[in-house]
């Protein structure tokens, strides 16, 4: 019972912050700058074809009223028509480009994990020796520079000087696997490695704790080597600080595919979304980032959900 009500709270708690996030987007885009009739019509337009066209918009009818309305549509998979791209609806224009930002982030996160795992490690172990310092400072370099330079500074090494890699672009999977992987690779490795400069810091943290319990020292007195012993006994004990920085790094890596999108002149959300806000397409502007806003929130229920698996007293209540 007391597992049923702690899991009927955190979906209650996603609902409420969907609900909150909802709302927000509509008011947003609602007060930015630009008429949409206006802007689809152009400056020459007259008074009267700019409020007939913002009539067949739906533009003039009350602000509850096209929330109702827009909320209603995204119940039952409508996020409405585009404004700019007349008969297009959104889902059409988001469904291409959302392939692409999922295999940008998915890819991304797994090379982070690859990444900072090992060096955390080895910034815990070593850390009073020259290895722990390097890791450490290199992750303090990473954190330091903004992802859209480690972009340009990966196309100038890898594009223009070495010309191993294509510097922008993108091929699909199923039109060609190795172009695709090929034009891939610096996007991918551009984002992850900011992300595993951020994780490093907080692996060694975690692993540095675990190195002082009695149970790591238990399995060094058994025989075994340190770097076993915090495999076997540090990850899993490490792992619930480690899911919750993981959590909420979802968002920045978002943020970050979007500017590496337009680093690599990739056809995901991201160049979608600034040419819909350039463009006053605010259907299309508010579905991707409500979609966006529905990821994030998914993935730290599923962060909350694993706290349930990995920590036996989560789900007894010894612990809140």
């Amino acid at each position: 019972m007391r597992l049923a009500l702690r899991i009927g709270r955190r979906i209650g708690i996603f609902a409420i912050s969907l609900v909150g996030a909802s709302l927000l987007i509509f008011m947003i885009t609602k007060a930015l700058p630009g008429d949409v009739a206006q802007v689809l019509l152009g400056i020459d337009a007259t008074p009267e074809a700019v409020a007939k066209l913002r009539a067949e918009l739906g533009l003039d009818r009350p602000l509850w009223v096209q929330y109702a309305s827009w909320v209603g549509g995204m119940l039952v998979g409508d996020f409405g028509v585009s404004h700019v791209f007349p008969g297009q609806s959104v889902l059409s224009l988001i469904g291409p480009r959302l392939a692409v930002t999922l295999w940008l982030v998915g890819i991304s996160m797994v090379l982070t994990l690859l990444i900072a795992l090992p060096a955390g490690m080895v910034a815990a172990l070593k850390r009073r020796s020259w290895q722990g310092v390097a890791v450490s400072s290199a992750a303090q370099v990473g954190m330091a520079i903004p992802v859209f330079w480690g972009g340009i500074i990966a196309v100038v090494v890898f594009a223009v000087w070495l010309r191993w890699l294509p510097a922008n672009g993108y091929v699909p999977l199923t039109q060609d696997p190795v172009q695709w992987a090929r034009h891939l690779v610096l996007p991918c490795l551009t984002l992850a490695g900011v992300q595993a400069a951020v994780l490093i810091r907080y692996v060694r943290s975690a692993f540095v704790e675990v190195l002082n319990e009695d149970y790591y020292r238990t399995a060094r007195s058994v025989g075994w080597t340190p770097m076993r012993a915090l495999w076997r006994h540090g990850v899993r004990n490490a792992a619930i600080s480690l899911v919750t920085v993981l959590g909420l790094q979802v968002g920045s890596v978002l943020v970050g595919a979007i500017v590496v999108e337009s680093v690599f002149a990739l056809p995901g959300l991201g160049s979608l979304l600034l040419t819909a806000v350039n463009q006053r397409d605010l259907l299309v502007v508010q579905g991707t980032v409500m979609l966006l806003v529905l990821t994030v929130l998914g993935i730290s229920a599923l962060v909350d959900f694993s706290y349930l698996l990995i920590d036996p007293r989560q789900r007894t209540g010894d612990r809140a």
